[in-house]
Formats: structure tokens, C-alpha cells, sequence
């Protein structure tokens, strides 16, 4: 017994220094794999054509970013301009102020410079007045062509579209080629191991295309730095804009290899991958905004505005002298204060019932809104459930939410600008029915029956508060799922090649 002990240790030894020394060995091969593919892809000058038009792209693309960033100036100089107008009003009656209004704008995320997302589609200003929920208006869309719906020549668009097609071109005959040429042969026989060719193709792959990603994420930085965004928000969205896009070039590389790996010929498998691009950049995006049209339509603008005023119409509208529902709530508040007349009432009873009217209005306004978007978000919904098998759109809705250029911001904005518009018209009422004599029934002219202007500046100006980055990525759980599955996934197709390749 203590003969066999005696033996098997230095077997064990043995095979376990053996086992060493392979793994050793096949890091080297690794290592040498993908220095040997870095190094003959640097002396293809195809690379640096590709290079020189990527920077070209780029300077255009970061441009374009500075040029559509700058239009923040001319918000916030309207946004002053509102403020100094209603501030300006002299001494008048406050339904004369609720009506005169004010402008909210939204001023655009540091990172649109990096993704414009749907921005120029959404607009960016709205007029608040009592009574009117106003749409959103003046977007880069009603001022331009139709050239608009192809999209933007932004850094994300540029990352997210035209690098795949870059590393699909520079890798689709990383294997195959060797496989044609008979290299193959030669490397199995000395030695190396499928997993190790794979994985250093991919790394080579991989630190070639590096060299197209980052201009783009460093002149972000840059420009970030340049316009003095220095908060904490903006830098951590850049940081997780930055981990995603590397994710998704290192995805793309590995999905490269292995179709390059899985083909008989160079030539079928640059077919392939280019088919691979059209599905994921074309055709599923398309396809899937086309079908959530299709299965959840959304009303017109002037149908969406004909149903609110029917409901109001229906539930009480202030305006109606003759209106039941203010008529009862009229009898009950002369009985509530025991007085026969409004004119007896210790307030104004014009000013309490705009206030209730807004209040009634807007209740039936956010209910048609909240609908409006929650058809919105399911014809959304199958794009986003399709991120799952396609990383292009992870990316993509990932970097427009990352950006605070997606369809969640937008619609914060709204909420905002509806909610300001709401407290300043019950400030207005508010106003109305504290200061207006009780004998002014209605009607705001005169100069008698007026508030000081002093309360108009006392109201607080519109300020957009972009949403957290928390509650934007809630809404992208299934992106961010996808890149993470994408990434193990493409991982485990070179693993699962290792073993079943072959070198004819």
C-alpha cells in the first residue's frame, strides 16, 4: 500500500506540472494568435482608409453634437426672455395672467452630444396656459426635409450602425481564410488548440477595433470636459455608455470569429455576416416598429384632443353658465355657507370655480395622456423585447436612454411642464378668489379688480430636472440583460466551436 502512495505521488506530480506547462502553452499560443492578427492587420492599408473615413465621420459627427448642444443657448436665453415678460405684466386680474401664460423649453442632456436619440423628433418648447394642455412644438423635424427620417449623423449612430460592418469586413476571414489556405493544419499539428486560435483571433479582433471606438468615447470625454459638465450624473452615464459600447464591439468580435470559424469559405462567411447586419440594423428594427404600430394604433392629435373636450363636455365644463355639475356644486357651496348668492360668499366664486374646472380638466386630460403613452410604450414594447435577440437594438436603446435623448426623458419633460402649468393656474385662482372682490362675479377688464404685480415674481420660474439615471435604466432592464446574455453567449459559441471545428 505505502508502495503505491510512493508511486502515485510523483505521478500526480508530474501530471500535474504537465497540466500547467499546457495551459501555459496555450496562453502563449493565445498571446501570439492575437499579436500575429493585430500585427498583419496593421499592415493591411485598408485598415487606415477605414480609419481616415472613421475620423472624418467622427469630426462630422462631433460637430454636428457641439452645433445641435448649442441650441441649449438660445432655450435658456427664451427661457429668461419668458420669465422677464411675465414678470413685466403690470398690476391685472390673475385669470388675465393665467391666460397670458408662460413658455417652458427643454434644454438638452450634456451627452446629446454623443446620441441624439429621438430629440429631433419630439420638440422642445410648450405653451402653458390655463384651461389648455398645448403639445410640444418647434422640433428639428418641422424645420427640416425628409431627409430627417433617415437619421442623424451622430457618434452613437456612427458606433452603433456603421462599426458593426467595420469588424465584420476586418474579421470575416480571420479562420476561414487560414482554413482555406491550409494554415490550420500547420498550427493543430504544432500544437495549438482550437480554444486558443479562437479566443486570440478575438482578441486581436477585438484590439483592432478598440482602435475605431475609442476617438469616439475619448472626443466625448473631451467634449464633456470643454463645455464644463463636470457633474457627477454626466460622468456616470458616460462611464456606463462607455462599458456598454466596449461590451458590445468585443460581442461583435466574437460573433465575427465564430461565423468566420463555422464557414467553409471566406466568401460565405462574409455573406453571412453581412446578412447577419441587414437582420439586425434593418430589418428586425423596422420590422418590429412597423408591427407595434400596426397592433397598438394611437389616436391623431385631433382625435386625441376631440375625446378630451367630449369627456369634459360630459363631466362639467366651467365656462357653461348652464353646465348641472357646477349648478349642483354652486347649490352646495351657498349651502355649505349658508348664504342665498355667490356675491354673500367669503371668496370670490369665479375664481373657485376655474380652480375646480382646472382641477376637473386636468384629471381628464392626464387620464387620455397616460393612455396616449401607454400605447406608446406597447408599440415600444416589442422593439424592446426583441433586444433580446438583437444587440443592436440593446445598444442602441441603451445609449439613447444613457444620453437622456430617449422616449422616457421626452415624456418626463411633459410631465414637468403639465405639472408647473397646473400650479400656476391655481395659483392664479387661488389669487382670484383671496384678492378679487366677491362681487365680481366674472369677467377679468377693468383696472379696479386687479392683483399687484409683486405676485406674478413670486411665483417660481420652469425648471427642467432631467429624470435620474436609476429610473432611466429601469426601463432598459431587458438592454442591459441583452448586451450581458449576448456577451456569455458569444463567449460560449467560440467554447462550443473549440471542440466541434474543424481545419477542412
Amino acid at each position: 500500500m505505502s508502495f503505491k502512495r510512493c508511486i502515485s505521488k510523483p505521478y500526480s506530480r508530474s501530471l500535474n506540472a504537465m497540466l500547467i506547462q499546457e495551459k501555459s502553452m496555450q496562453k502563449n499560443v493565445l498571446q501570439l494568435i492575437a499579436k500575429q492578427f493585430l500585427k498583419t492587420g496593421l499592415k493591411s492599408s485598408a485598415i487606415y482608409r477605414l480609419l481616415c473615413i472613421t475620423v472624418v465621420l467622427l469630426l462630422y459627427a462631433a460637430y454636428s453634437g457641439i452645433s445641435y448642444h448649442e441650441h441649449n443657448h438660445f432655450r435658456t436665453e427664451h427661457q429668461e426672455m419668458a420669465r422677464e415678460s411675465w414678470e413685466a405684466n403690470p398690476d391685472k386680474h390673475p385669470h388675465r395672467m393665467a391666460h397670458f401664460g408662460t413658455f417652458a423649453f427643454r434644454l438638452k442632456h450634456p451627452l446629446s452630444i454623443f446620441d441624439f436619440g429621438i430629440e429631433s423628433f419630439t420638440g422642445n418648447a410648450v405653451f402653458l396656459e390655463a384651461h389648455k394642455q398645448h403639445m410640444v412644438n418647434f422640433s428639428e423635424a418641422s424645420f427640416s426635409t425628409g431627409l430627417l427620417r433617415f437619421g442623424e449623423l451622430s457618434m452613437g449612430m456612427i458606433l452603433s450602425t456603421i462599426l458593426p460592418l467595420i469588424i465584420f469586413f476586418i474579421g470575416y476571414a480571420a479562420v476561414a481564410a487560414e482554413r482555406e489556405d491550409g494554415t490550420l493544419k500547420i498550427l493543430l499539428t504544432q500544437g495549438a488548440k482550437w480554444r486558443a486560435i479562437l479566443f486570440g483571433k478575438s482578441i486581436g479582433l477585438g484590439a483592432i477595433a478598440l482602435m475605431f471606438v475609442l476617438p469616439f468615447l475619448i472626443t466625448t470625454g473631451l467634449l464633456l470636459i470643454l463645455g464644463g459638465h463636470m457633474d457627477t450624473d454626466a460622468w456616470i452615464r458616460f462611464g456606463l455608455i462607455t462599458i456598454a459600447y466596449l461590451a458590445f464591439t468585443f460581442v461583435l468580435c466574437f460573433i465575427t470569429i465564430a461565423v468566420s470559424a463555422s464557414s467553409r469559405s471566406s466568401k460565405s462567411a462574409l455573406v453571412k455576416l453581412l446578412g447577419l447586419w441587414l437582420l439586425m440594423v434593418v430589418l428586425l428594427p423596422r420590422t418590429a416598429q412597423a408591427l407595434g404600430a400596426y397592433f397598438y394604433q394611437s389616436p391623431t392629435k385631433v382625435a386625441f384632443r376631440a375625446a378630451i373636450e367630449e369627456e369634459i363636455i360630459e363631466t362639467g365644463d366651467s365656462h357653461d353658465p348652464n353646465d348641472p355639475h357646477f349648478n349642483h356644486l354652486r347649490d352646495s357651496v351657498l349651502k355649505a355657507n349658508n348664504v342665498s348668492s355667490v356675491t354673500e360668499l367669503p371668496f370670490n366664486y369665479g375664481g373657485f370655480i376655474m380652480s375646480e374646472g382646472e382641477k376637473l380638466s386636468t384629471q381628464i386630460y392626464n387620464k387620455h395622456f397616460d393612455e396616449l403613452l401607454d400605447q406608446f410604450r406597447k408599440q415600444n414594447q416589442l422593439s424592446r423585447a426583441l433586444a433580446i435577440l438583437n444587440p443592436y437594438l440593446a445598444i442602441k436603446n441603451l445609449s439613447m436612454t444613457l444620453s437622456g435623448t430617449d422616449f422616457e426623458t421626452y415624456v418626463g419633460f411633459q410631465k414637468q411642464a403639465e405639472e408647473y402649468r397646473y400650479h400656476l393656474a391655481q395659483k392664479m385662482n387661488d389669487l382670484q378668489m383671496k384678492y378679487i372682490s366677491a362681487q365680481k362675479v366674472s369677467g377679468s377688464e377693468g383696472k379696479v379688480h386687479v392683483v399687484s404685480r409683486s405676485e406674478w415674481k413670486k411665483f417660481p420660474d420652469f425648471k427642467y430636472e432631467a429624470i435620474s439615471i436609476g429610473a432611466a435604466l429601469r426601463h432598459e432592464f431587458i438592454s442591459i440583460f441583452s448586451l450581458a446574455f449576448w456577451t456569455i453567449l458569444s463567449i460560449w459559441m467560440l467554447v462550443y466551436l473549440s471542440k466541434k471545428a474543424k481545419a477542412v
